[in-house]
């Protein structure tokens, strides 16, 4: 019979977590021969290796990232034991990784973990900030727990729900051109300079959305942080669609003008973005509770 303990799980998914024996005894509290051992047990117990060795980090093998999502289960779902044989009157305890696209991270974190982390003082919240693409690569790795994101992402695995609505606008330095015309028109774009995010951008995919409904211009610069976007754009390197709510400090100050654009669509939604098979306790049922403000 196999007998795996709670503290062996705990080893492998730290382990998992963090690439390295000694980071997850670290963590854990334990000597690395200890959390060696832990691991150790576990694989003779499943009679199988569950990582394997790449340029000096452990990376989990096919049977371990199959089992690495139960794991998850088995040590929530002994923590939730634990709380209800209490009579559940303990406060929500433990870990919560949370992804975040840019927008979401940088500049609506408040609004997604703000009430939370004050309602449950004892939970650690683990934050990661990624471009969309990146945020569902996590999720469908067991990296995460649940994402925040700027636009839709299409995977069966993945299941998603809109979190808020938001809007890019179309900026540009206040002495540009554009910025200059009182009532803008579809052909007054022939030519311009764009600054775009880098692909696997929710607010890329936007903005390419967009260029697609103006005429031809050119691609000045990729770069990979709203803020660097929004620094090139006040320096007059091209002009850039942003989020609505990265911009409005530049606005107020005059460092940037938002354009006048009816013509175009630059609506979107964020959404929440969970694996179909992550197992929801308490703790991820009352942070999505949260979020959805009920």
């Amino acid at each position: 019979m196999i007998n795996i303990s709670p503290r062996q799980l705990e080893v492998f998914v730290q382990v998992a977590r963090l690439g390295s024996v000694r980071a997850a005894a670290e963590t854990l509290h334990l000597t690395q021969p200890a959390a060696s051992m832990a691991l150790a047990e576990m694989e003779r117990q499943l009679e199988a290796h569950v990582f394997a060795r790449e340029r000096g980090r452990l990376r989990l093998n096919a049977r371990g990232r199959e089992l690495l999502p139960l794991a998850q289960e088995l040590l929530e779902r002994y923590a939730e034991f634990g709380r209800l044989g209490r009579g559940g009157v303990a406060s929500l305890a433990g870990e919560l990784r949370i992804g975040a696209s840019n927008t979401v991270g940088n500049y609506r974190v408040g609004e997604l973990l703000g009430r939370f982390v004050r309602a449950h003082p004892q939970v650690a919240i683990r934050l990661r900030v990624a471009n969309t693409d990146a945020i569902a690569a996590a999720l469908l790795a067991h990296e995460l727990d649940v994402g925040c994101v700027e636009g839709p992402v299409a995977h069966p695995a993945l299941a998603m729900e809109p979190w808020r609505d938001d809007a890019l606008v179309v900026c540009a330095p206040p002495d540009h051109p554009l910025a200059r015309k009182r009532r803008l028109q579809p052909e007054d774009f022939a030519g311009a300079r764009w600054v775009l995010r880098e692909p696997g951008s929710a607010t890329r995919t936007t903005s390419e959305r967009v260029l697609a409904q103006l005429p031809p211009g050119e691609t000045a610069l990729e770069l990979d942080q709203i803020e660097a976007i929004k620094q090139a754009v006040v320096a007059g390197l091209g002009i850039a669609c942003l989020p609505e709510v990265a911009v409005i400090d530049a606005l107020a100050a005059d460092r940037l003008k938002a354009l006048k654009t009816p013509f175009l669509d630059l609506r979107r939604k964020l959404f929440l973005l969970m694996h179909r098979e992550k197992y929801r306790g308490a703790l991820l049922d009352a942070f999505l509770a949260d979020a959805r403000g009920d």
